[in-house]
């Protein structure tokens, strides 16, 4: 699976997530015109990622939020309370569209190589078809409420663990070495948060987001299934 592969296979229209986000949140949102509600939570969430991922959300004033989308204060406030439920919305959608995704693909697939990299490829190209929604999850956590911020651990620690559970997995059925789950697991989200993160490094340097899936496939294959993994540790240290 490439990217052009991934954006035919799931569809991530901007539509499709607001019409999403008011199923979630109908019982909040004071317009209960489907149609109005989709097209201007677009305009709302869209105007938010742009405004805080130039000067972050905290920064943002309503008036800002205001003149972007040409929606006046009450009518913004149709749609959310306050500025921290927005951001709470925004977090929420990004988590759930992620599980969903993730857990839709990973199913298909019944062995542990080809759910590691289904795995992988996953949420890389999710995090390269929604790159400002996962750049703004990542920066703004810290200025969620304690609540949303252990929501937001936990979605963390949610992803890491299911290449933890399927690096076991393979394990046990002698399909990779035998390393450390957890630690691997945590370097391959880490890989995976450099893309969103520090995009401009990568397109400065040309690097697609096929490429780079690439890289992060043959790193991982590499090293669970490294047959140096017997190797006294000195000597393996000096390879």
């Amino acid at each position: 699976m490439n990217y052009a592969e991934f954006q035919k296979q799931v569809c991530l229209s901007r539509q499709d997530i607001c019409r999403q986000a008011f199923a979630d949140n109908r019982k909040s949102i004071r317009v209960k015109k489907e149609i109005t509600v989709v097209k201007n939570l677009e305009r709302i969430f869209s105007a938010t990622l742009k405004i805080s991922n130039k000067k972050g959300f905290q920064a943002m004033s309503m008036r800002d939020l205001g003149r972007e989308t040409k929606l006046s204060m009450g009518a913004l406030y149709s749609y959310f309370s306050s500025k921290e439920e927005l951001l709470a919305m925004l977090q929420h959608q990004r988590r759930s569209i992620t599980r969903r995704i993730l857990q839709e693909n990973i199913e298909e697939q019944s062995e542990p190589a080809a759910r590691l990299r289904t795995a992988i490829l996953t949420h890389l190209y999710l995090s390269e078809a929604m790159q400002p929604w996962f750049y703004f999850s990542y920066m703004e956590a810290k200025n969620l409420s304690k609540a949303e911020q252990r929501l937001a651990v936990a979605s963390e620690r949610y992803t890491e663990q299911i290449f933890a559970d399927i690096i076991t997995q393979g394990q046990a059925s002698g399909s990779f070495v035998t390393r450390d789950p957890q630690l691997t697991a945590s370097v391959i989200k880490a890989m995976l948060q450099d893309w969103y993160l520090k995009r401009s490094k990568y397109a400065g340097r040309k690097i697609s987001v096929d490429q780079y899936a690439r890289f992060i496939l043959k790193f991982v294959e590499s090293f669970i299934s490294d047959v140096k993994e017997n190797m006294p540790y000195n000597e393996k240290s000096s390879l």
